[in-house]
């Protein structure tokens, strides 16, 4: 590799990881001042008594907090495709061809999360003011629980989580098969690849209403899960085992919450 290629390569990886570090430490920011438990009747509350409607700085402080979430957990599973994003960039560059930046890359994969964050959002209001969820970052009910659990469990084995895996497992491949010209070209690819990363791993998020929406010990659990799954040779047959425990889990959930 050549000395432009190196510095390309550090300067990619260290945009990532800036990103990430950020979000990470913006979420415990929100864990340190704001505990789930606290005893907070502002808008800001992690704790407002179930079935408190929500006020527009309510929404817009949780939506904050679930873009960031996303940007923390999916960024690093996405650093495999950006990196030979930057090294196939440089070839083209050698051949004369212009530049694509990685941001837009980068911009056009968290798109997806952002639009995940809002549905996220509108879930955690909807069980919040239900009266399903222990708290505004809380966890849901057993019953609820164990059949998210199961869900979750069962579509670790369907053939659309497998398809969207393999994409996510496969950079190379599916940047030689969907590689795109210019800015906006990367905002397409990034888009792309973030949709197949939804399929992945969106039921794997939902979990979260599961183990506590601010849990930190479950989130940094789940992102390394997410990153092992892509990463890790037969990382799939991870998959497959933990959507056992997640059936069996929620089944025991379900049983014991009836």
């Amino acid at each position: 590799m050549t000395k432009t290629f190196n510095r390309d390569q550090l300067l990619v990886l260290l945009s990532v990881s800036v990103l990430s570090v950020l979000a990470w430490a913006y979420l415990l920011h929100l864990a340190v001042v704001m505990p789930p438990m606290a005893p907070d009747t502002s808008a800001m509350s992690m704790a407002m008594p179930t079935g408190h409607s929500w006020s527009l700085l309510d929404f817009i402080t949780m939506f904050a907090m679930w873009s960031v979430m996303m940007v923390a957990m999916m960024l690093p599973s996405a650093t495999p495709l950006i990196l030979l994003h930057g090294k196939i960039n440089q070839k083209r560059q050698s051949q004369g061809r212009a530049k694509q930046p990685a941001a837009f890359l980068i911009g056009g994969y968290l798109l997806v999360w952002i639009g995940f964050s809002v549905l996220a959002t509108l879930l955690n209001w909807g069980l919040h003011t239900g009266g399903l969820l222990t708290s505004m970052m809380g966890r849901v009910t057993p019953f609820l629980a164990g059949v998210t659990l199961l869900l979750a469990g069962i579509y670790q084995w369907t053939p659309l989580k497998n398809a969207c895996l393999a994409h996510c497992r496969s950079p190379m491949e599916f940047l030689m098969a969907h590689w795109r010209k210019g800015r906006w070209g990367g905002v397409q690819m990034g888009f792309h690849h973030g949709l197949y990363c939804l399929g992945c791993c969106w039921l794997i998020m939902a979990l979260l209403f599961v183990l506590g929406v601010m849990n930190l010990v479950w989130i940094a659990v789940l992102t390394t899960f997410v990153l092992a799954e892509k990463v890790v040779p037969q990382g799939h047959l991870l998959g497959r085992i933990a959507g056992l425990a997640m059936f069996a889990w929620g089944g025991w959930l379900i049983f014991f919450s009836v």
